[in-house]
């Protein structure tokens, strides 16, 4: 039986995964729009990395294996051929495709593969050793194995990118020498699942999301009860053993002695109670800080890993999008202002400008999780310093409403999550992110790329457009509503 090495690699995360991935790959959950997004970036950052290997040959994988191993074979020997791309190798029933050989002066071999990250990462070394292994036992004299990812610290001048620039070469030789051994023993574990009638018995755990989150996820991670142990705020693997090993898994049988900190206990005591916790006087201390007139703010962004305009670096944030709530005293009828990219030109300065006048120069500006807005504001000015007054300015208004639900709300629907999307259908349950088009950052970037790109009607144009705009919107919308509960606990007044 042959084993690629993606599903080599897979094995090395979880035999279990290996073996479905092997016997019923049917009941893998299908990649959806943000893998495919990950998967697109990843040929762009190879084809970019070709730049460093001109006159390189790549191996057409069309017409099968057989064939793309025997041209292989012939570019090694055609010492014409200063690289080769997508080369095919395989060896003891082990098949890789190598991103790239480079052929050094003395005929000997550099392999190298290339990745889309910032960084090498632990997981990298065993997906570059079995190419190694394979492509060594097959005869090419490998005089190093390296891996080339993305420089972070690049900064894009404009015009083209610079490849030379843009990556980095890591030399992994000796430390892919030290995996050979562990490579023999894994090996063998692989084959040995691969032929057992049914799939091992391997518990879930954190390989089902490290380093990639398996396609067989939910088989073996069935939903968890509202009231399950995993619910609790940032709840410690160990923790969440030790209750287990008592038997308990849910939030009810949490005995009064055991170990919590102070956040996690006022969560069990909320579930417990199935009433939410307010502090009603901290919390209105902390409102009382807030200045009328109020902005409500939300930027969505993309980060791409290719930078698009002159000063930005390899997964720099682009914002594309603001809205913003205007409440200019209590109980006002919020205003709302807004803002979207429509074009694939650089957003930077319009976003900024226009911003920046909807904001004026006075009044809290309401965010949820400061550091976001702020960090993205910091770059802007670095990238338009003719800003940088004025959003300094900003950035000092500002009024971080996520720490103030942190430390001072718990509501059992929360789920153990302070993020807007849990905290929104729990305060505001007339309110939620449920049936809209897009519905969370991670869909607004992938709509935002679909809106700019070339060969839309006006019609589909339109309805992302107008898609990405409610969404901002209520983002922002709700930091209005949701605060306004908030004052109402504060004051005593809860809404029913």
């Amino acid at each position: 039986m042959r084993i690629s090495k993606s599903k080599f690699v897979a094995g090395v995360q979880c035999l279990k995964r290996l073996y479905l991935l092997v016997h019923e790959p049917e009941l893998a959950a299908q990649p959806d729009a943000a893998d495919e997004a990950i998967i697109e970036q990843g040929r762009d950052v190879g084809m970019l990395a070709r730049q460093l290997f001109p006159g390189g040959v790549e191996v057409d994988g069309s017409g099968g294996l057989e064939q793309a191993i025997r041209t292989t074979r012939e570019l090694i020997a055609n010492r014409e051929v200063p690289a080769i791309l997508e080369g095919a190798f395989e060896h003891g029933d082990i098949v890789v495709r190598t991103d790239v050989l480079q052929r050094r002066r003395d005929n000997r071999w550099r392999l190298i593969e290339v990745k889309s990250t910032t960084a090498l990462r632990d997981h990298h070394l065993e997906d570059v050793a079995i190419q190694s292994r394979v492509v060594s036992r097959s005869g090419v004299d490998l005089a190093s194995v390296c891996l080339a990812h993305v420089n972070r610290g690049y900064v894009f001048q404009g015009g083209a990118i610079d490849a030379r620039r843009f990556f980095r070469i890591r030399n992994l030789t000796r430390r892919i020498a030290r995996l050979d051994p562990k490579l023999t023993f894994q090996l063998r574990a692989e084959l040995t699942v691969l032929a057992m009638p049914s799939a091992p018995d391997i518990p879930a755990g954190s390989q089902c999301t490290d380093p990639v989150t398996c396609e067989f996820y939910d088989r073996c991670n069935p939903p968890r009860s509202d009231d399950h142990i995993g619910y609790l705020p940032r709840i410690h693997a160990v923790a969440m053993e030790e209750l287990t090993e008592m038997g308990i898994v849910s939030i009810h049988d949490i005995p009064d002695d055991f170990p919590l900190n102070e956040r996690q206990r006022r969560a069990c005591i909320a579930v417990q109670t199935a009433e939410p916790w307010y502090d009603t006087a901290e919390l209105g201390k902390e409102l009382e800080s807030m200045k009328y007139p109020l902005y409500f703010m939300d930027f969505e962004t993309v980060n791409p890993c290719v930078p698009r305009f002159p000063g930005m670096r390899p997964y720099d944030q682009l914002p594309f999008q603001w809205s913003v709530h205007v409440q200019r005293a209590p109980d006002a009828a919020p205003e709302h202002f807004e803002f979207l990219a429509t074009d694939a030109n650089d957003p930077r300065g319009e976003f900024i400008n226009s911003l920046c006048a909807a904001l004026d120069e006075s009044g809290s500006i309401v965010v949820y999780n400061a550091g976001f807005e702020s960090s993205r504001l910091s770059e802007l000015a670095a990238w338009l310093p003719e800003f940088s007054e004025r959003i300094e300015r900003i950035q000092r208004r500002l009024f971080d409403l996520l720490p103030v639900v942190r430390n001072n709300v718990y509501h059992p629907a929360f789920a153990g999550s302070y993020s807007l999307k849990a905290v929104l259908p729990a305060l505001v349950p007339d309110m939620s992110y449920a049936g809209m088009q897009v519905a969370d950052g991670q869909s607004a970037g992938l709509a935002w790329e679909s809106l700019i790109r070339d060969g839309l009607d006006q019609a589909e144009h339109d309805t992302i457009r107008k898609a990405l705009l409610d969404y901002c919107g209520q983002d922002t919308l709700a930091l209005v509503k949701v605060l306004e509960k908030l004052k109402l606990e504060a004051r005593g007044c809860p809404q029913k």
